[in-house]
């Protein structure tokens, strides 16, 4: 098996370990808390975890909707409320791109997220991901719908901006 992903383009102390939650075994809890899971082929689900703080659990990335005839998958994040606005969700983007297309030969990766949620669509786009489309009003949310987004990165596009290096990543 593959070592986990790990953050070591940024700055920043984070980096992904395949995880799930087992029976009696809550995020974060003591008695397992970064279990790796059974291979699935549905999705992978990882841990975000921030090395800075003791390997404190931040949240979770999964590659859901694998396609490998297509060879495409979609990625999504989640975070903790505390573990927002400090770079985890960007570097969690970019390892699940790294994961997705050195380690799981994807062509294409996919984000789906709210037109509202300002800080997946600056992460996915600082990642490369360009907005493909709007699913107007594709999802029903606490009494009324909204918006989604739909973002892609080939996997072509991901190697090119590698080889140029930091330089080449969009600022901001």
């Amino acid at each position: 098996m593959a070592s986990p992903p790990s953050c070591s383009t940024t700055k920043r102390t984070s980096r992904l370990l395949p995880w799930s939650r087992g029976a009696g075994c809550s995020a974060g809890s003591s008695a397992d808390p970064f279990r790796v899971a059974e291979p699935n082929d549905e999705f992978e689900d990882f841990a975000v975890v921030e090395l800075a703080e003791g390997e404190a659990l931040a949240g979770s990335a999964v590659l859901w909707g694998l396609d490998r005839h297509n060879r495409s998958a979609h990625v999504g994040i989640s975070l903790l409320p505390s573990c927002r606005g400090r770079g985890l969700g960007l570097d969690a983007v970019k390892v699940m791109c790294e994961y997705g297309f050195a380690i799981r030969g994807f062509n294409r990766l996919a984000i789906e997220t709210f037109s509202d949620n300002a800080p997946m669509l600056r992460a996915a786009e600082r990642s490369g991901f360009v907005r493909e489309g709007l699913l107007r009003q594709a999802a029903w949310v606490s009494g009324h719908f909204l918006d989604e987004v739909v973002l892609g990165l080939l996997a072509e596009d991901w190697n090119r901006a590698k080889r140029k290096g930091p330089a080449s990543e969009p600022k901001g």
